[in-house]
């Protein structure tokens, strides 16, 4: 009975807000798919006005690197930007850039901050970025992570090399998960250990010292 009420935490976020009502324009807007992480394509990222009015202060760049003439930060003496260039194909490896946009969203979420994600659609390049993210902070399975991002920005549609990179990384995050609890276990079972062999070694002591035999 104890795990309902997280349970049904994890269906109401996966779910979002049910009053929102999907209309064409909006996949010219971005959406909060999480409380300071917003989802959306480059034309979100050219309203200065409006990038301060969402409180956005940290965008991640996204492009193609065909893209970059027109894909670029606009705005760098109001904005933190990470700019990672790469290629829109089914063949690009996202897992291996992950971790650096990971770290950005991560340390500006931690400072208060409110993080812009954005390719040049928002349909498949940074959808793809933002449900693995999605997925390793709140430890959801990559499915729950996809329908949790797609419930507030319904145009997403990670090409299948992403989709692909996005099941696979729920097992990376996962064993990284395990690895951390073990190695932080691991220090406290030596410890356990090393009294217990100072306890044996008392014991043998005593037992020696009780001993009526030379």
């Amino acid at each position: 009975m104890a795990t309902l009420p997280n349970e049904e935490h994890i269906r109401n976020l996966i779910q979002g807000p049910a009053e929102v009502e999907w209309r064409y324009e909006m996949r010219r807007e971005c959406q909060e798919i999480l409380p300071g992480l917003l989802l959306g394509p480059f034309q979100a990222s050219k309203s200065l006005e409006t990038l301060q009015s969402l409180g956005v202060t940290h965008i991640v760049c996204i492009r193609d690197a065909k893209e970059a003439f027109s894909v670029r930060p606009r705005f760098p003496e109001h904005f933190q930007y990470l700019v990672l260039d790469v290629e829109d194909n089914e063949e690009q490896n996202l897992i291996r850039l992950f971790p650096q946009a990971n770290q950005f969203i991560i340390g500006a979420m931690q400072a208060g901050g409110k993080v812009l994600v954005h390719c040049n659609g928002g349909i498949s390049l940074s959808p793809a970025f933002v449900v693995m993210f999605v997925m390793q902070h709140c430890q959801l399975s990559w499915e729950n992570a996809l329908h949790l991002v797609q419930n507030r920005r319904y145009c997403i549609s990670p090409n299948g090399g992403f989709l692909t990179q996005i099941k696979e990384y729920e097992s990376i995050y996962r064993a990284n998960i395990s690895l951390a609890a073990n190695s932080h276990a691991q220090p406290m079972n030596r410890i356990v250990s090393r009294r217990k062999r100072e306890d044996e070694d008392d014991e043998d002591e005593s037992r020696y010292a009780r001993s009526p035999f030379p």
